[in-house]
């Protein structure tokens, strides 16, 4: 009986066994099966989602990139300043008939703001067939004259120009301007003392003492000393200093702070001096107390006669 029992416990447990393995090989199948149905969807999805994507450029290639509507016929090219429209749009390197959707206002853009003259440019689409380019070009405040020597071997002058911010630029070919030459030659105060390793065009000049020179000429059109005398010269060579002379024959040392202070001590001699019919020949403003100053003499050159002051120029709008 025992013997029985046992064998009969056997059955019981090898159909136990076969039931799990049934039961295994299901959920195996279930997995293999999900994961099938996962993996499709998946597939299914992604390349849906390339057709839809290929199918837009197709749309977009067909109606919008290679669409003649949207051929640029007209680059509106504007300037505040003197640069001929012409010039700004050969500048641009935009040609006429290319798709204006498909053009690269950022490499547009570049290729303009690569002329050193050039300080700020703005490109925008105007649909369906115009390129709007809007410059602001750099004033220049001052012009450095370096000598060198040509293939000759003769000394000819190198004449480069800076604006307010010290960056540097060459004069403008008076071809490409709208100006007239004789509007174009109006004289600049010259810095000396700078090194030709200084002038790189379309570079900033970063010397603290032309920073300060620049800043003096600026200050100048806003001083009380302005319309009284005309700048000339500005030597920076001098540490520390600045050694002013204007076309009246003075010369003037500044300090390289407090300028406003010392144009206000230098009107205050100018003042005396034209109450005395005396005219300055020598003044030191970066000494702090007893201004050194020296005459000329009167019998030698006359008292000069205070000037009307310059009106500024206007700024105008090329078309």
């Amino acid at each position: 009986m025992w013997f029985k029992r046992e064998q009969k416990n056997r059955r019981l447990r090898r159909t136990h066994v076969l039931d799990v393995k049934l039961r295994s090989d299901q959920v195996r199948a279930t997995r293999v099966r999900l994961l099938s149905i996962a993996f499709a969807v998946v597939f299914g999805t992604f390349f849906g989602i390339y057709l839809l994507w290929r199918a837009g450029e197709a749309v977009l290639d067909a109606f919008v990139y290679h669409n003649a509507d949207f051929a640029v016929q007209t680059i509106d090219a504007q300037t505040d300043g003197k640069i001929a429209p012409e010039e700004i749009r050969r500048w641009a390197r935009v040609k006429l008939g290319v798709n204006l959707i498909g053009l690269d206002l950022a490499e547009v853009k570049r290729n303009i703001e690569m002329v050193p003259v050039i300080e700020s440019v703005s490109v925008e689409r105007v649909l369906p067939r115009t390129l709007r380019i809007r410059v602001t070009e750099r004033d220049p405040i001052a012009q450095v004259n370096l000598p060198r020597a040509d293939a000759t071997g003769a000394i000819a002058v190198s004449v480069y120009q800076l604006d307010a911010n010290g960056m540097v630029m060459q004069p403008l070919d008076p071809r490409v301007c709208l100006v007239p030459l004789t509007q174009m030659t109006s004289t600049l105060p010259v810095i000396a003392g700078m090194n030709a390793f200084q002038m790189q065009p379309g570079r900033r000049v970063e010397s603290p003492q032309v920073q300060t020179a620049l800043a003096l000429v600026s200050a100048f059109e806003r001083s009380p000393m302005a319309g009284l005398v005309d700048l000339r010269r500005l030597d920076v060579s001098a540490p520390n200093v600045i050694k002013v002379s204007t076309e009246q024959g003075s010369e003037v040392i500044f300090a390289l702070t407090n300028l406003e202070q010392q144009f206000r001590r230098w009107r205050a001699i100018y003042d005396l001096g034209l109450r005395q019919q005396k005219t300055i020949a020598t003044l030191d403003l970066a000494v702090a107390n007893n201004l050194p100053v020296r005459w000329m003499v009167a019998s030698t050159l006359p008292v000069t006669q205070p000037k009307a002051v310059k009106p500024s120029k206007p700024r105008r709008k090329n078309v």
